[in-house]
């Protein structure tokens, strides 16, 4: 006989499995935002009171890849079945140059419930691309959480088409800065045209 608290702990997991599910059935062409994505192709695993699922990286459309050096989203779900925690960094080690949590660089989980970053918008995003991302392809991502620890994901990489293409592409990189130079006037001199005082002619 499961006790109450496990019981809870269940019913958390399984409704944060099936959203993305009733979501998708509820969502239709012309539905005014689509906070779902295709549940079957993504990747989950569980650490301390985390579980993540749905993890995948949304790459460009058929046929194309993102170039080294732009932007690439993570979208995924996470259901907290302990206490408060908060998902505070992330990585991708030989991909991205850096992943930044956006807004305020973490991600707030409350105990007993789930939070589904799977869009529209990208949350997570895989800054300065270190190669090029190809659809099919699979990533390495790091989640850090300040109480549930850090956990490896193997990430597929799916391309923006079908039911993923209502998803937005992550921001593009700001262009770098360019360097103006502003040279400075030098200053003029001139010959003086008198002599100096106390100069004498020989």
């Amino acid at each position: 006989m499961f006790s109450r608290r496990t019981t809870h702990r269940i019913m958390i997991a399984t409704a944060a499995a099936l959203i993305p599910l009733i979501a998708g059935c509820e969502a239709g062409p012309g539905a005014p935002t689509l906070h779902w994505h295709q549940p079957a192709d993504g990747t989950g695993k569980t650490v301390g009171n985390i579980t993540i699922s749905n993890a995948f990286v949304l790459g460009a459309p058929i046929g194309a890849v993102i170039p080294r050096g732009h932007n690439a989203g993570l979208f995924l779900g996470l259901a907290n079945t302990g206490t408060q925690d908060r998902l505070v960094s992330a990585s991708a080690p030989g991909v991205a140059g850096s992943v930044v949590l956006v807004p305020g660089n973490q991600v707030v989980l409350p105990g007993q419930s789930a939070v589904l970053l799977t869009g529209p918008r990208p949350r997570i995003i895989l800054e300065d691309l270190l190669r090029p991302l190809t659809g099919g392809s699979v990533i390495t991502v790091q989640l850090t959480f300040a109480r549930a620890g850090t956990v490896t994901l193997r990430v597929p990489v799916m391309p923006r088409a079908q039911y993923f293409n209502t998803l937005s592409p992550a921001p593009s990189p700001a262009p770098a800065a360019t360097k103006t130079s502003t040279a400075k006037p030098k200053a003029r001199t001139s010959p003086s045209s008198s002599p100096s005082p106390g100069s004498s002619a020989g």
